[in-house]
């Protein structure tokens, strides 16, 4: 372990040493076309197979020395005390939006009979009307608004992408608000695990941001390229004011000492940096083509309440000038080729996740992709992913990396 503390991550190559998962499960068969949209979800994904796909990709991590662990098992394992038990339970109610308060009593009154893992399944999987006995209650206007949507709690279909949630930055975390309320669910469950289960220390850990404030900030869009920098997207999903409340804790509190800030078109094709960039060795990067042309970079350094913020020319000499590199191969996914990139791109080709300096995790599926990395000297592990990349994410996107060895 690094310096002694579990959670330390200082750059995105680093060999990878531990991770934070989920694995899919109930919440997945519980989608329907019907629901689609309400849940955050492109397609209906095939479970079984699903997770033999992400138990393949744990299984990589772990030939290649990670240590892999699971939302749901670290939030079974901190159920171990009555007033947590009754806490998590009233917040995952809460987080709900059920709008209805007797309804919301009878609900906690309800959870409160089952066990730990019971209770971490229906906060993952949801609450469908069936699973619970009916009772008799006053109804209220919108429990008729709502008499033929089918869940008391929403399933969180797309907590397989663990990235989103939370991100360690150095030695801190940072537990982001999600764009969408829909998913500050997901959220509630990482600011659990920081506060109550013994793996994460809270006292050593500082954190840098939290899921209750107001501007949003999501971890497809940050990328740790060293010790002393790290590139944030503003996006769809992170506001430029996100950006900046986190860069002044960062840069004020660890040894990073500039962001590069991304801005990236404010549209779903370009839903996170990491859908079209992603670093996969010392000075090389994986992009989309063409997305050089559409971006503006930013240098942030600390200012006295808020960054500095210097314009750059563009974002190769940014990387450059950020990383202290001559020069930066930007590697172009499907080979170049326009037709070829933009049909892997919507298979996550650029989504790549390293596990050491020029090693890096992809799906199969995207040959191109994959055989122009090999060429660029990156070793390429594929895996399985023709269920995964149902939900529209890759590899980097399905993990939330704990511990890195230090370059």
């Amino acid at each position: 372990m690094n310096d002694g503390s579990f959670l330390k991550v200082t750059s995105e190559i680093g060999k990878l040493n531990a991770v934070l998962l989920h694995r899919p499960g109930k919440e997945l068969e519980r989608l329907t076309p019907q629901y689609l949209h309400e849940l955050l979800f492109d397609d209906i994904p095939w479970l079984k197979q699903m997770r033999k796909e992400h138990d393949q990709f744990a299984d990589v991590m772990r030939a290649r020395g990670a240590k892999v662990y699971y939302y749901e098992e670290l939030l079974e394992e901190l159920l171990t005390t009555d007033e947590i038990k009754q806490n998590f339970i009233k917040d995952v109610v809460y987080n709900s939006n059920i709008a209805n308060l007797e309804l919301e009593k009878t609900i906690e009154v309800f959870m409160a009979t089952k066990s730990p893992r019971e209770i971490v399944e229906i906060a993952i999987a949801g609450l469908h009307k069936d699973d619970m006995p009916a009772v008799e209650r006053e109804l209220h206007l919108v429990d008729y608004v709502k008499e033929s949507y089918p869940f008391y709690i929403n399933p969180l279909p797309n907590l397989y992408f663990t990235r989103d949630p939370g991100t360690v930055i150095a030695n801190g975390l940072s537990i982001n608000k999600m764009k969408t309320p829909a998913r500050d669910r997901e959220t509630m469950f990482l600011e659990y695990i920081y506060q109550y289960h013994p793996l994460f220390k809270n006292e050593d850990t500082p954190l840098w941001y939290d899921y209750k404030e107001t501007h949003s900030i999501e971890g497809g869009d940050i990328l740790v390229l060293s010790d002393k920098v790290v590139a944030i997207g503003c996006s769809e999903r992170t506001s430029a004011r996100g950006i900046e409340i986190m860069t002044q804790r960062i840069l004020q509190n660890s040894n990073v000492e500039k962001v590069l800030a991304v801005q990236i078109p404010f549209t779903r094709a370009y839903m996170h940096l990491d859908t079209v960039f992603t670093m996969v060795d010392h000075d090389k990067f994986t992009i989309y083509p063409g997305v050089e042309n559409h971006v503006r970079a930013y240098e942030l350094t600390l200012g006295k309440t808020t960054p500095n913020v210097t314009p750059m020319a563009n974002l190769e000499g940014a990387l450059k000038k950020v990383l202290n590199l001559p020069a930066v191969k930007l590697i172009q996914s499907g080979g170049g080729d326009e037709i070829t990139a933009a049909r892997e791109q919507w298979n996550d080709s650029t989504n790549t996740l390293a596990i050491a300096p020029g090693v890096v995790i992809t799906y199969n599926r995207n040959e191109a992709s994959n055989e122009t990395l090999r060429k660029n000297g990156i070793e390429v592990i594929e895996i399985e992913g023709s269920e995964l990349v149902r939900g529209r994410g890759g590899p980097r996107c399905m993990s939330m990396p704990l511990l890195r060895e230090d370059l």
